[in-house]
């Protein structure tokens, strides 16, 4: 039409707040909660159809009648620390909303591990270039990808009961909180540990252990988040959890007979990978509990690297999976 203003993608703006109640719009703000993303999509209604299926004394279609229906949405955010040691990165909102506890050791560190009830959620804004998503006890999962060559990141996948859609302008957003992070190269991110303990009463740290040259570390969180259809309690409910993952090591003929026993055996060892050379930027991920499945035989330039699928297996309970950040 004559004078009709182009909508564009890239003008998009997401806001995340956690829930005090559960479904209740805590009113996120472009000020205070503000998300810095990057590979954003929505789904702004997935309802399921009902036909009526009706009769009638000639041929056609009728109505499907919309039922019982929620909001998806997915985007990448950025993996880097919140620059200030002891203080919570600005996505920690969104491990909060997927099943993760968030512990801050004051002027230390901050840890996200996992939980198994309890379970928060927050409202989702998701401003469409003039028209207004709202997502309500939003949940879900995600998957993380330090792989070498490639911009850290948490890809989120978030599904929200509807909130409704509105024509709104986007907000104003204040984005300082956002750090810049570091592409995962050698000199930033160093090798693969495997077979190290890890401390936690200090700062990050690995002991013991040994040092793999690696293609990075890829980790699937495995959060089932699904839609609870209920009369006056719809919900996104969190059931389970199955944290997977991927890596590709350079080992010697030893070391790749070694770990054929051990995935003959289903034998279990830690892995873990830290992140990054600015303080209080950087972020350490660690599987306590790693069964390696699947050896593949891969390729590098013509020199020989060997694959392994990895499944995170609890010890004690919620300690399969860890990423701590901002520390020095």
């Amino acid at each position: 039409m004559p004078g009709q203003t182009e909508r564009l993608i890239r003008k998009t703006v997401i806001l995340a707040k956690l829930e005090t109640i559960y479904g209740t719009d805590s009113l996120p703000t472009g000020a205070a909660n503000a998300l810095v993303v990057s590979n954003m999509s929505i789904n702004p209604l997935n309802a399921e159809y009902v036909k009526r299926g009706i009769i009638r004394d000639y041929l056609g279609a009728s109505e499907e009648l919309p039922g019982a229906s929620y909001v998806t949405c997915d985007f990448d955010i950025e993996l880097v620390g919140s620059g200030t040691a002891g203080t919570a990165p600005a996505w920690g909102t969104l491990m909060r909303s997927i099943g993760f506890a968030e512990t801050i050791t004051a002027g230390v560190r901050v840890d996200y591990t996992p939980i198994s009830g309890s379970f928060e959620s927050s409202t989702v804004y998701y401003y469409d270039d003039g028209v207004l998503h709202k997502l309500l006890g939003v949940r879900g999962t995600a998957t993380l990808n330090l792989t070498v060559g490639e911009k850290p990141v948490i890809s989120y996948k978030l599904m929200g009961v509807d909130g409704g859609i509105a024509e709104a302008v986007n907000p104003s957003t204040t984005l300082t909180a956002w750090r810049v992070p570091q592409i995962v190269t050698d000199d930033n991110s160093g090798d693969i540990v495997i077979g190290a303990t890890h401390a936690t009463a200090t700062a990050p740290a690995f002991v013991g252990g040994t040092n793999y040259p690696s293609q990075g570390l890829t980790i699937d969180l495995g959060i089932a988040a699904t839609f609870q259809k209920l009369l006056g309690g719809k919900s996104i409910a969190i059931t389970d959890r199955e944290i997977t993952g991927a890596v590709k090591l350079k080992q010697t003929a030893a070391q790749e007979v070694a770990f054929m026993a051990m995935v003959k055996s289903a034998a279990k060892s830690s892995i873990g990978l830290t992140h990054g050379t600015v303080a209080n930027d950087k972020v350490l991920v660690f599987m306590s509990a790693a069964q390696f499945k699947e050896p593949t035989k891969e390729e590098l330039n013509g020199e020989r690297l060997i694959g392994y699928k990895l499944r995170a297996l609890p010890v004690t309970g919620n300690d399969e999976f860890r990423i701590a950040t901002s520390f020095a």
